[in-house]
């Protein structure tokens, strides 16, 4: 299982009145862990989105918090896949303090691949081996 991780600093507009991050910033840092998972390993997400016409649409968000982060606290996001079929594929992340390695939060996105009609599709096979699926087999050639 490859694992990338992305580091950031807890902006003071992240936070809540009780000096604490908002919660709903833990998913957009996950988003930014899945970005720039791709990136780490060779999968440009926008060129699927512009060449392929396939986007990756989210089904599911769960977010589990642990400890609060604080303004300017630099926080590590580490990403994975952590399930793959041709048609979805689940990133996990985990959310930890860089100073002491505290773990803030814990998560999964599932997708669904589908064009840009938004409706379901399976996932283009160039992409296959960085989701960590094997090629389709090669199709025989017709009898003649």
């Amino acid at each position: 299982m490859k694992k990338n991780q992305a580091r950031l600093r807890v902006r003071y507009a992240e936070t809540d009145q009780m000096g604490v991050v908002y919660y709903a910033n833990y998913l957009v840092w996950m988003e930014v862990g899945r970005v720039e998972y791709c990136k780490a390993f060779d999968f440009d997400y926008r060129n699927m989105e512009i060449e392929d016409g396939v986007m990756l649409a989210v089904a599911e968000a769960r977010c589990r918090y642990s400890f609060p982060a604080r303004f300017d606290d630099e926080v590590v996001v580490e990403t994975w896949v952590s399930e793959a079929t041709t048609r979805m594929v689940t990133f996990a992340y985990e959310m930890k303090l860089a100073a002491d390695g505290r773990k803030l939060a814990a998560g999964e996105t599932r997708h669904v691949f589908c064009g840009r009609d938004l409706k379901p599709c399976r996932m283009p096979e160039k992409y296959r081996e960085k989701f960590g699926l094997k090629p389709a087999a090669a199709k025989p050639a017709p009898a003649e």
